[in-house]
This record gives C-alpha cells, structure tokens and sequence, in this order.
C-alpha cells in the first residue's frame, strides 16, 4: 500500500482529512496517558478523525452487549461483520472462512463453496469469489443489523434479532460446518437454485444445491420439509440446527456424527524450542454436544499447515483460493517447522571496503534531511528503519561518531512520536481499543488499515537502540512507549481489556491482514507481506534485547507461520495454489478470494514485485529457504519491465544476493553507487549487504541453530556462521549440522563454526518450564488484603520467581512462596492462583485455584443516594433534618469550595452507564436572605485509591428572600467546570461537597430526604 510518491502529498491528505470536520471535538477533554517517559493521548488531536465510515462519519464497533467491553479484533477475515464501512449495509460484506464463505444479510447468513476460480483484470488477478448458494436463517427472520456476538482465535459468532426472532450462529477458518441456534421461528434454509435431494433421514437432508452438496441437521425428532427452493424443520425446544458443505456425497454418514457437536471456541498455542531449532504450533477447537456425548469434529487445513504436520488426515479434500484444503478428524493438529534466523545487521566480511561503506554512511548524515521529511507513521517508519540498518554497519567499521549520531537520531524522532502535545503523537480510541499515530497514513487512523505495516517500523529501530543504549529502552524510559505499539499490532494477551489479541495477525490463515474493515467484496487482503514479516522480526530482536522470552517467541512463530505461507500464496513457491491459466509467477496482494498481479498504486512489475521484498532486512534472510521462488520472481519482473529494474534497483539487488550473489555483486559494480535509493534504502546498506555476500555466500537455510539471532552461510561448499548474542554473558551457538560459534557477551560474531563449546548455551537447550506450585492457602483474611502462601514449584534449572494471579489479572511478582495482596474491596469474593518462572523466564502451568471473602461488609452499588446527616450518602433516605452551609465570609468562593459540607460513600461498585450524567436536586433555604449562592461539586475516585479521577463542579444557586426549600438542581445550574474521565466505579468512592459560593451568613440543606444525587452508573 505504499509508494515512491512525495512525501508531501500527504500534508494535502491531512488537510482533506481536517476538512470533513473534527469528530467529537469538544465533546472530552484529552487525558494525557504516561508511559515512563513518554505519553500518548485519550483523545485525538484537533482536526484529526478516526475510525469512520466510506462517507467520513465515526463509527463504532457493531458488538451485542455481551461483547462490549472486549477489544474487537479489527484487520480480521470477518472484520466487516463489526465495522460498518458502508451505511447501507449493516449486516457485512462478503468474509471468507474457507472451505465456505458467507454474508450476513437481513434474513441470516449467506452460505457459498466457490470451487470454480475466474481469471479478471485482464489476466492480473484470479479469485474464487463468494457466491451464495444458500441463505440460512429462521422462518420470517428481518434483523434491521448482524452483530459479532463472540470471536476466538480464528471462529466469530453473527447475531441477528428482529425483535421476535433471534439467530446465533458460529462460523471460522476451516470449519465446514455452520452451527446456529435460534429462537422465534423454524429452521429455514433459503437455496439460491432449486435443491436436489439425495438423502433423507427425517432430520438429516442431503442435498445439492448449485453442484456443491450439503447436509442440513435439525434436532432429534425434527424433520425437514422442501417446498420449491425453501427448505425447512421446526425446532421444538431445542433450538438448533447446522449444516455441513460435504467433500462428496458419500461422506454424509462421517459428517453426521459431528452434527450436534458444536464448536464454541479455537485457540493456538506455539512453542520455539530452541534446542531443536524449532517452532510448534497447535491448533484446537473446543466444542459442546447439543445431542449425545460426541465432540469430535473436521477441520480442514491450508496448504501451509498440512505441509508442516505430520498429523493423520482424512482422504476428504476442499478446494480454496489457498490451493487443495486437506481434512482431518478430531479436534487438534499440531505443525512443526525449522526456524530460519534473524540477524541485526549482517557479519563483518573480508570482501567489504570499509572506507566506502564508512563514506556512504556519512553520506546519509550529511546530504539533507535524514527522515527525506517524513511526517506521518509510515514515512517516519521507513526513515527510521533506514537509519537503524546504518546502526551496526557503523559499529562494524568502528565509526563510533556517525553510530551515535544514528542512534541520537533514532531516539529523537521516536520520543517526538512517544510524546503528547507535539506535530506528531499516538491517541489511543477507547471504543476500538487501539492506538493511532498522527498524522497518519493509508488509512490508519479512519479504516484502521497497516497498524502492523508502520509500526514494525519503529519497534525494529527500537530494537537497534536496546542494543546500544538499554537504558532507553526500559520501561521507565521510552520502552514502554514501544511496548504499547508492540501490543497495539501484535497483543500476545487474549485477556487484555486495552487491546485484542494479535489484531491483523490471523494465526489460521497464517499472515497478516492489512484492511482494518474487510469491507471489500474480495474479502481482506495484504500487499506488503514483507513489511508483515518487518514486525515479526522486530518482536525476535525486541524481545531477545530486553530479555523477553514470551515475545521473542511470538516473533518466532508469527515470521515462520507468515514465511511459509508467503512462500506458498505470494510467490506460489510449489506452483501449486496458482490456477493453470493464471500466468504470474507471483502476486502482489493476496485477498481472501485469491491474488492479484497488482498493487495499491501502481501496476509497474518492478513494485509489484518488489513491494513483498522491501524491506530488506537481518529479518529477510528467511526469503533464501526458497531461492528457485526468488529467481523465478526476479525473472519475471524482467520480462514484464522490458529488463533489469530501473526503480529499485537496490531491492532487487539484495533479493539477488539471497540466491546469487556474484550476480548482484556484477550490478552493484556496474553502478557503482550512481542511482537513486529505494525511499527505505541507503547505498550504504545495499552495498554492505550484497557485498557481504559476495563474500560469504548466500543464507543456507537448511541448516538451523539454538538461537533465533543466528544464520549460517555457504559459499561453494564453505560455510560461514554468524550470530548475535543479546546476552551479558558469552555463549555458544550450536548449528544442525555440527558447526559451533562462541558469540561474545552482546556482540555479534562470525566464524568458520569450529570453535570449542562453552559451557554456556545461546539456546539453552533442554531446559524444561517449570512445574505447577501447590494451590495458595489463604489466611489473615480482612475487609481489604489476603495473605497467601503455596509451596514451591520445581524446575531443572532453577525456579526464578512466582506471578500471583487474581483472577485473570497478574497483581504481582514475587521471589518468594507467600503474598499478601492489598488495595480489595470488602464483601467481596476473589480467586487466586500461582504460575512459577524459571531463570530462562519460562512460565508454567497455573496452581490450583483459591477462593477467598474479603471481610466487612459488601459493596455499594445503585444510581440514586441520599444527602444525610453525620455526611453520609446513602442509597435509602432517612427522617427529614437540616445541616448548616457556613457563611462565604463576604467573599467570592465561586468555583471552589469553602469550609464545605462532605457528604462520601466509599466502596461502591458500578459500570459506567453511556450517555448519562451526574444529576442532582437539593434543597436549600437562606430564610429572607438573598443572593446567599449555594454551590456544589460532586467527584469519584472510580478504584477507591484516594485520587479523584473526574470531578465536577456545578454553577451555584442564589436563593430566593422567601422562607422555604427551593430547588438547587443540576439540569438548571449547569456544569461549571469539569475534569478527568468517568469509567466503571471498582471499590471506588463517591462524594459530595456543599459550601456558599457568595453571602455573608448561612443556610440551609435538607437532609435524609428531599436532596438527591443521581450517578451515572448502573
């Protein structure tokens, strides 16, 4: 999605932006977040918009209640089902789950099973695109919307409802089955042709319809009736049915023993082991049995996955835009790849003028502005990953001056981003929980489009300077600015209320999405695979900088899940996903339905090819497990561009070197420096790099190691092994095939792999997680804190320290087997458990669980309280009294309150109710005294920690010189001033202050009943 365009167009896109108006300006005042030193905002700047529809309006997710508090997984195969791009379509666009496809509509679910591909565009794309053959639903079923009523890993649930009738459905990657549970209607299964049976059972129809065959299970005791193209069963009291698109009709029998077995869930789980040179992964449903006890079911895999499992499959096959899909019974799989590694920067080499590559680097600082003025996320990005390339290559030719003058670089433009209130800042929106850059770009802030693509940018860069300068990234720094982008593009936690898990990262399909919406009738798609892989690799390097195995391990099995699917769906490496008469070797956007010979702006073969190359990286060293793949590509942008590349050159250079670096070395040679760069390039680089491996050879990706920062070399028969080590300690690196390289403490080194081991590993093979610590015993139990204690976990390196969990939430960490948590709330119940972490920082398996009650008394809930006396409010009125208003003393107290009524309630619980507000009445009385101006302000500290997160003061009332209760009211006052943010009351504290604002003698305040305060919490 991006170009050689100038830069500068992009201030005219921002100024388009600014003039469709400013959503919800004026409407919150912005909260500034911190993050050890940096910030970001809760609010967008001025002028900016966010996530919107095709007409420029915001919108919101389209959840149901149930759902309205999870992060919704935008940039997802079914994202259109929650975000409406289109104002006329509040159901969904067409989303591919394959093997079926589908679209929700008034009536329920559009079902298809394209098994025939077309070839469009004039020859530049094929598809296989979704064409309904089949409408499921309920009898009478008209739903003004569909909504996302639940998603996991790679399942969503569609929910409609017209008021009398309700459909739920459950729908995912690689499942053949729908599942649907409905209320208000039959059973109704609306055929796009005439249906023909093949097989009736009562409840179980067979039939075909369109050439495809399908089974359609009712309840037992149902039956299903044909009319025309209307097919239908009544339900009972059950109130579910499904279907099944069948391989064949004899697989009828198989597939009905899975009919009633329902899937509710789907989860990955990966493994790096690091010892073995190898990632894991699994994949696994879990289901429910509406009928009888079995919970078995099908799942058909892709390409990708069946090629790296050694898992038994069925002879059932599916057709899909992936190429064949191949079935397996049961409700599991697991996959097995090598891992390739990754390299900061590429190891010095004998064949590397040195003196040159220090004369370009110096180039890059002294010709102009580094950052070619970049403004936005993604052009900030590439400059910045230009300029971390440079980092090492700097340090390698001991120019120490020009590497912290890139390093000083780096960190500036970054913590301007990592900073509020400057030209450019990150604001997180609450209601699609995620964080956006502005400017931005590319439609990543209204269409939520690339969040993966610009900000793998800034952690690969980030990364760079976690080497040299540590202290900048912790967490009490700028690192915490870069986690949040880390969480933002790729959340590892499926439990995180700020973030959802992995956004664009579809761990079934096995690549990332690039449209935050998916509101295209091709369904989603991605052009730049490689600037994908930029952030997986970024997560390997992150995370082995500053210590963080779980995320280096995400990086490790996101890059090779995505590098083998890019291998196969972008490049077609085994010529067997493409169709027969689509005639490109490659293409440069894959969609849902299949691929295109295109991109975003262009259709120059040099940048449709070369788009899913750049940029190159010590992360794209994986592209030369494939070299026929890289030469088959190279070749046909030649034909297609009449000869060499003109525009990117540099790219194709480097893409070169991975298979055949003499070649590339004889184009660098015959330019010798005389081109222009690649917009994220320098000659530097693409010098050191094809040069390098000139010199050493091409990456032998055959050969794997016990460390993801480590790649071998082969040049004619000669290896050459180089390694990063990120660690304060020397280790050695072990390769599959014998060789072994002793790797200084946070260095990188390379060698000839006959060094002698150290006793230490990089990889650390062998090393087991730690087992479960004994179920936490709970004692010393009050109104606020609970200790508990557990016995200690065992582990064959050595247990490190202890997460004490409550609930889902991890409270603290611990190098002990005791933990007393404080801060809870009384009356309340909680349950607690224990994970142990080894000195390899892996986490083992959850303790047992506790439950504990907090003593006192429970907590407070309910919208309206009561002013009483002694300054309690409470939720029942009492006997009517007065308190006194002291006298303002003659002078102006307008706004701040001034020896004030309290009236608090403490421990209160609620959830924040939306569109509401503080509204009060009381009653107030100066006797014949006029102007004697009451004022009042009411505040909440939402977790009850003493901090007042919003409060709210109210104009005063001047009274009346007439004896009686007159009423101070909120709606006739009206705010006077406001500040903070109101979110769910947990434990929090409520309370209301009443002070003379004017006058020069007391009043009157009705108590117990007559003054009322009415929240906005449910």
């Amino acid at each position: 999605m991006k170009s050689r365009r100038s830069v500068s167009l992009l201030t005219t896109a921002a100024l388009a932006a600014t003039a469709l108006g400013t959503l919800g300006s004026g409407v919150a005042a912005a909260a500034t977040i911190e993050v050890g030193r940096g910030s970001y905002s809760d609010v967008r700047p001025a002028g900016r918009q966010g996530p919107s529809n095709s007409g420029g309006q915001a919108v919101k997710p389209k959840v149901t209640p149930a759902m309205a508090d999870v992060p919704v997984p935008t940039n997802d195969w079914w994202s259109s089902l929650a975000f409406q791009r289109f104002s006329s379509n509040p159901w969904s666009e067409n989303m591919y789950g394959h093997p079926l496809t589908y679209k929700a509509v008034s009536g329920g679910l559009e079902v298809g099973y394209p098994t025939t591909h077309q070839i469009v565009g004039g020859g530049r794309q094929y598809e296989f695109p979704h064409k309904a053959d089949l409408t499921l639903g309920l009898t009478g079923l008209n739903s003004p919307d569909a909504k996302a009523d639940g998603w996991s890993d790679w399942t969503v649930s569609p929910y409609w409802s017209d008021g009398a009738r309700s459909l739920r459905t459950t729908i995912g990657h690689g499942l053949p089955y729908v599942y649907a549970e409905g209320t208000g209607g039959a059973a109704q299964i609306s055929a796009a042709a005439p249906p023909t049976v093949f097989a009736d059972q009562g409840n179980v129809l067979g039939v075909t319809i369109s050439g495809h065959d399908y089974a359609l299970f009712a309840p037992s005791g149902s039956d299903w009736t044909v009319s025309g193209n209307e097919i239908r069963a009544d339900l009972g009291s059950k109130e579910y049915f499904s279907l099944a698109v069948l391989p064949d009709r004899a697989a009828l029998a198989d597939f009905k023993k899975y009919a009633f077995s329902f899937v509710t869930g789907s989860k990955v789980d990966w493994e790096y082991r690091e010892g073995d040179g190898q990632v894991t992964a699994t994949y696994s449903v879990t289901t429910v049995p509406k009928e009888g006890t079995g919970t078995g079911t099908f799942l058909a895999l892709y390409r990708h996955q069946w090629l790296h499992s050694s898992d038994t499959v069925t002879a059932y096959r599916y057709v899909s835009s992936r190429g064949a899909m191949k079935v397996r019974e049961g409700t599991s799989f697991t996959t097995t790849q090598n891992v390739n590694g990754v390299l900061p920067g590429l190891p010095s080499a004998a064949g590397v003028d040195k003196a040159k590559l220090k004369g370009y680097i110096n180039d890059v600082l002294t010709e102009g502005d580094p950052f070619s003025g970049a403004i936005d996320t993604y052009w900030t990005g590439k400059a910045l990953g230009k300029l971390a390339l440079l980092v090492p290559l700097a340090d390698q030719v001991g120019d120490t001056v020009s590497r912290d003058k890139l390093l000083s670089l780096i960190k500036g433009r970054m913590e301007e981003w990592f900073t509020v209130g400057g030209p450019s800042e990150f604001s997180y929106d609450k209601d699609w929980r995620t964080l956006i850059g502005y400017p931005a770009s590319y439609g990543s802030d209204q269409e939520l489009n690339d969040h993966h693509f610009h900000y793998s940018y800034y952690v690969m860069a980030a990364a760079l300077v976690a080497q040299y300068d540590p202290r900048w990234a912790a967490d009490s720094e700028w690192g915490g600015m870069v986690k949040e982008l880390i969480k933002d593009a790729a959340n590892p936690a499926r439990n995180d209320s700020k973030y959802p898990f992995l956004r664009g990262f579809d761990v079934y399909a096995g690549h990332s999405w690039a449209a935050g919406h998916e509101s295209f009738a091709a369904g989603n798609n991605q052009e730049s695979s490689s600037e994908s892989i930029n952030l997986s690799a970024g997560l390997i390097m992150w995370g082995s900088a500053m210590g963080d195995k779980a995320l280096r391990d995400q990086g490790v099995y996101m890059m090779m899940t995505e590098s083998e699917s890019i291998a196969q769906y972008w490049f077609d490496a085994d010529q067997q996903v493409y169709p027969q008469d689509f005639t490109h070797d490659v293409v440069g956007m894959v969609w849902s339905s299949g691929g295109a010979y295109a991109t975003w702006w262009t259709a120059n073969p040099e940048e449709i090819h070369g788009i899913n190359f750049l940029p190159m990286t010590g992360g794209s060293l994986h592209l030369a497990r494939e070299k026929t793949m890289l030469n088959r590509s190279v070749a046909e942008m030649e034909r297609e561009n009449g000869g060499p590349a003109v525009e990117w050159k540099d790219i194709f250079w480097q893409v070169q070197a991975l298979y055949d670096p003499a070649k590339a070395m004889s184009y660098w040679n015959q330019w010798n420096g005389g081109y222009v760069p690649e917009a994220g390039e320098t000659k530097a680089h693409t010098y050191h790099w094809v040069a390098t491996m000139n010199s050493v050879g091409s990456p032998d990706m055959t050969v794997t190691a016990n460390s993801p920062t480590a790649v071998a070399f082969d040049k004619n028969g000669t290896k050459t092994y180089a390694a990063h080590n990120y660690t304060s300690e020397a280790c050695s690196v072990l390769f599959s095939d014998g060789g072994v390289l002793n790797v200084p403490a946070k260095s990188t080194a390379s060698g000839a792999g006959d060094d002698t081991e150290l006793g230490t590993l990089c990889g650390a093979p062998g090393d087991d997680k730690p087992t479960a610590p004994g179920t936490p015993v709970a004692s010393d139990v009050t109104d606020d804190s609970v200790k508990l204690n557990w016995s200690a976990a065992t582990d064959d390196r050595g247990v490190k320290d202890y997460d004490v969990y409550r609930g889902t939430t991890k409270v603290a960490t611990v190098t002990g087997t005791t933990h007393t948590d404080t801060g809870l709330t009384s009356g309340t119940q909680y349950t607690y458990s224990v994970k142990a972490r080894d000195t390899s920082n892996q986490v083992g398996p959850a303790s047992g669980t506790v439950t504990v009650t907090t003593s006192g008394p429970p907590p407070v809930t309910g919208d309206t309280f009561h002013l009483r006396s002694g300054g309690q409010l409470r939720t029942e009125a009492a006997a009517s009294s007065s308190d006194t208003i002291p006298s303002a003393g003659g002078a102006n107290h307008d706004g701040t309150p001034y020896n004030p009524l309290v009236y608090e309630v403490k421990n209160v619980n609620g959830a924040l109710k939306a569109g509401s507000g503080t509204a009060f009445t009381f009653k107030v009385d100066a006797g014949t005294h006029v102007g004697y101006a009451q004022q009042a302000r009411v505040s909440y500290d939402l977790t009850g920690d003493g901090t007042f997160d919003r409060v709210e003061t109210f104009r005063y009332f001047a009274t009346d010189p007439i004896t009686g209760w007159e009423d101070y009211s909120s709606a006739r006052q009206g705010t006077h001033s406001a500040s903070g943010t109101l979110g769910d009351l947990d434990g929090g504290t409520i309370r209301v202050e009443v002070w003379s604002a004017l006058g020069n003698g007391p009043s009157t305040l009705q108590v117990g009943t007559g003054s009322v305060l009415t929240i906005p919490f449910d």
